[in-house]
């Protein structure tokens, strides 16, 4: 009897369960798996044409470099600035580190030309930060506007959304850290230094990894920004796809494999840090 009625329990909770998860299911099929669907078939429907042009095209490989390199720098930068933020508010008490936490969040609130044009309002030749710098230092307003529509100032625009991602998951990590194997570590005649880079970073290698994944990934395939703020004159695998899509002669099965190498690019990275991170969170489990 008793085993019957945990026999109907447990299924009457996989229904439950079940029921729960099928909106947010049914929403994944609708906007991902289906159109995902209908641009596979589109890539397969001239057979091996699609990959063949698109792989013997030396603009794809050119921007397919300039992707990964954008997305590796945009991240460097997004994790060292986000994980100093997030020290900085471990430390700090609940409510003001709340507030400071939502104003930190208001540029993931933007869309992404409104950070352009504000980066160009700021930077531009005619930007008041440009003009500020030229009264003061005597810089060359045009040369150093120059930087801001290079890829390294790609780079640097797309920071300034990607360092509060970095800071909403690294936070509550160090919130829950103990410090007192830093205290411990100091009163051994440790610096303080030293302690962060033996104790506190070594357990903290999961949470960046993943966080460095997740804001490269972002920076690969973001195109807004990027459109609004250099055009097309910068050679990255998001304009590209831009380029062809709106291109009414473009060539379908190579416009659709792109948009899946570009998926796929993503997702692996994210795959790769998810899997790393997690190796390295069981590693220190095990140690």
């Amino acid at each position: 009897m008793a085993n019957h009625r945990a026999a109907l329990s447990s299924r009457t909770g996989a229904g439950t369960r079940a029921m729960l998860a099928s909106p947010g299911l049914l929403l994944f099929v609708l906007f991902f798996f289906l159109p995902l669907g209908f641009v596979l078939a589109e890539a397969l429907a001239g057979g091996a044409h699609g990959i063949r042009t698109l792989f013997a095209s030396r603009a794809f490989w050119t921007g397919f470099v300039n992707s990964l390199a954008l997305g590796a720098l945009a991240a460097t930068i997004s994790l060292g600035v986000g994980l100093a933020v997030a020290l900085r508010l471990a430390r700090m008490a609940e409510r003001p580190r709340l507030a400071w936490q939502f104003l930190i969040a208001l540029p993931l609130t933007f869309s992404g030309l409104i950070v352009a044009y504000g980066f160009i309002l700021a930077f531009g030749r005619a930007g008041f930060v440009t003009l500020l710098l030229e009264r003061i230092f005597g810089v060359d307003p045009v040369a150093f506007s120059q930087a801001v529509y290079s890829p390294h100032g790609l780079a640097f625009v797309y920071a300034y959304y990607l360092i509060p991602r970095v800071v909403m998951m690294l936070t509550p990590v160090l919130v829950n850290f103990d410090t007192a194997q830093l205290a411990a570590a100091e009163s051994l005649g440790a610096s303080r230094l030293r302690t962060l880079m033996d104790i506190l970073l070594p357990q903290l290698k999961a949470p960046m990894i993943s966080a460095f994944a997740l804001v490269a990934a972002v920076a690969i395939g973001a195109y807004g920004t990027a459109l609004a703020l250099v055009g097309t004159q910068v050679n990255i695998l998001p304009l590209q796809l831009f380029t062809m899509v709106s291109d009414a002669g473009s060539d379908f099965a190579v416009t659709a494999t792109l948009g899946l190498v570009l998926a796929a690019l993503c997702t692996l990275v994210m795959g790769l840090g998810e899997w790393v991170g997690r190796g390295r969170q069981s590693g220190i489990r095990s140690d």
